[in-house]
């Protein structure tokens, strides 16, 4: 039987904890025991870890062996803001996927209430994403970041740098990947997708433009299929 999967809050040489919310889940939904076995990640590894002592608000635990855990690909997602609770829907779903870091991105096309909203919505966001990354078994949580303007975002440094672009008809995701292995940050406009600005401003920071093909996907959509398609290719 599979031993679920917990991210512990405090780490100390062989003792791990998991307090407040994670803690009061344990303890009055799950009925946790002392004796009970979970895997817990920490920041560098997975290792089994017992239950020895439950308090309230802590349930703490003794780490044991190593839990084998596979090297995930280095993906950053810049998504650009669009509704809240279809961004929410996006960073679960890419989280799930193994995305190892998101980044909010104002783009021109980001409703104002939105954009200057979004800072406010960040630990909720990271929140989601340490949900998911228990959920789904993940060895670490992806790095939410806080807001920021495009131009921020097109100095990111990786292998390869493509933003996804319904114009573009020559070079698709895939075709993009092959030319460039390795780290990648992947670029993902909001409803409406990006503006000609915002294409010119891509091409000329050396990004590439690539495409998921002919049907208009939606901004979370586009987001889950293409940073599908990135894994499947890295893996």
């Amino acid at each position: 039987m599979t031993r679920r999967r917990w991210i512990a809050d405090e780490v100390s040489g062989n003792l791990a904890a998991l307090t407040g919310t994670h803690a009061e889940h344990l303890s009055r939904v799950l009925r946790v025991r002392v004796g009970q076995e979970f895997d817990i990640a920490t920041r560098s590894e997975v290792r089994r870890g017992r239950v020895v002592r439950i308090e309230s608000g802590r349930v703490e635990l003794e780490l044991g062996d190593l839990v084998p855990a596979v090297a995930a690909p280095q993906i950053v997602l810049a998504l650009s803001i669009f509704r809240f609770d279809r961004t929410e829907w996006a960073i679960e779903k890419c989280t799930e996927l193994g995305v190892a870091q998101i980044v909010p991105v104002i783009a021109q096309r980001t409703e104002a209430h939105l954009a200057s909203a979004a800072a406010k919505r960040v630990e909720r966001w990271r929140r989601i994403a340490r949900q998911a990354a228990e959920q789904s078994r993940r060895s670490s949580v992806p790095e939410i970041s806080a807001p920021v303007k495009l131009k921020d975002a097109l100095a990111f440094a990786a292998a390869a740098r493509i933003f996804l672009s319904e114009s573009e008809e020559a070079t698709t995701l895939k075709d993009a990947l092959a030319s460039q292995p390795g780290h990648v940050v992947l670029a993902v406009g909001p409803e409406g997708g990006w503006t000609q600005s915002e294409i010119k401003l891509f091409r000329e920071a050396g990004w590439t433009a690539a495409s998921l093909g002919g049907n208009i996907l939606r901004a979370e959509t586009a987001a889950i299929a293409a940073l599908s398609v990135v894994i499947s290719e890295l893996q």
